[in-house]
């Protein structure tokens, strides 16, 4: 039987290894890996009966899960990588990036056309269009602040839609994209920058960092991309080195009156206004390394010993392993603490 007919610009491999394609670096397979050099092409993939299945994985840098089985379905990978200015409007302009650009690559291109916004945002692990998603954030900075409008093709209408920030539903670690996965395929992200910064270095250390590199006075955007650039590599592993997605729990948040209780009983417990103000969000890496657990070695799974919410692979750990290791720590901080505990990554191939 001759092949079916295949779009320009896209690769088709079946029975295909994603071991390269996460950064936890654990072993997994996809019964069909489709990759796109060309959105434009996206349609006609996505009507291909071979990958109109609602257990399409579209996978961007692998850095936000967790495969703890093989895909149980096809996986598109978006390879398109373009940036460039839509408009300038002097004291701000729009950009645009092609969802598969590089996050960090993204942010220091747009630092280097003298735009602000997403420095507190540098080297998270990723790509573009995975940023939306997550609604990523770190350092007292969230995505969706600077976000112009998600380009995102619907794919039971067929159809591309440019999404508001205010359609996208964005919420902690959240988004309409992240609760219907099988919805949307992001295809691109604009950002509207501003050229005079308005700079956040009350948190996390940013300062004492800046202070550390010598920087008096007022920092500029980069200098402030470059602290946070240090710190992140202070505290977080390399997945290059050591196999990882980043921060694997998400900061609970509980009634205020819960907060209040917990920190009766112990005042250094940290807790911060959520964003409804009878709640309290708290440190998952506080709730955890005081159940014991930074540093601890499950075989080749492990937390790692610079921050309690990493989880690592030491080499050789299944996805289902740090699953276990992943369960057994939130069941230790729900009996202490009485306070549940959520992944951020998405969990492939099995459920929390």
């Amino acid at each position: 039987m001759p092949e079916p007919s295949r779009p320009p610009g896209c690769r088709y491999t079946e029975d295909a290894r994603l071991d390269a394609r996460n950064t936890f670096g654990v072993a997994a397979r996809a019964p069909l890996l489709v990759e796109i050099a060309d959105a434009a092409a996206l349609p006609a993939v996505l009507a291909d009966p071979a990958l109109r299945d609602d257990a399409l994985l579209v996978l961007g840098g692998g850095s936000n899960l967790l495969f703890a089985g093989d895909a149980p379905g096809p996986v598109l990978a978006l390879e398109t990588r373009g940036m460039r200015v839509l408009a300038d409007h002097g004291d701000f302009a729009i950009v645009r990036a092609d969802a598969g650009a590089s996050w960090d690559a993204f942010v220091r291109w747009t630092l280097s056309q003298g735009l602000a916004g997403l420095e507190n945002l540098a080297l998270i692990p990723g790509t573009v269009g995975a940023a939306p998603i997550q609604n990523i954030g770190a350092y007292g900075t969230e995505v969706r602040e600077r976000i112009h409008v998600v380009e995102a093709f619907e794919r039971d209408a067929g159809e591309l839609r440019r999404m508001a920030p205010d359609r996208c539903a964005f919420a902690y670690r959240d988004s309409a994209f992240k609760r219907e996965p099988d919805r949307y395929v992001v295809t691109a992200v604009e950002f509207a920058l501003p050229r005079t910064p308005a700079l956040r270095l009350d948190y996390a250390g940013i300062g004492e960092e800046l202070a550390a590199m010598g920087v008096a006075g007022t920092p500029t955007p980069t200098q402030v991309a470059d602290a946070v650039s240090r710190i992140r590599r202070r505290k977080l592993p390399d997945p290059a080195v050591l196999g990882n997605a980043g921060s694997f729990f998400k900061n609970p948040v509980v009634p205020a009156a819960q907060a209040e209780a917990l920190q009766a009983d112990d005042p250094s417990m940290p807790a911060f206004r959520g964003d409804d103000p009878a709640t309290r969000k708290l440190s998952a890496a506080w709730l955890i390394d005081r159940c014991g657990w930074k540093g601890q070695r499950d075989g080749a799974a492990g937390v790692a010993a610079s921050h309690a919410l990493v989880l690592v692979n030491h080499g050789g750990a299944t996805g289902a392993q740090l699953l276990g290791l992943a369960r057994r720590i939130a069941a230790s901080v729900q009996a202490r603490f009485g306070v549940a505990i959520e992944p951020e990554p998405r969990i492939v191939g099995d459920r929390w």
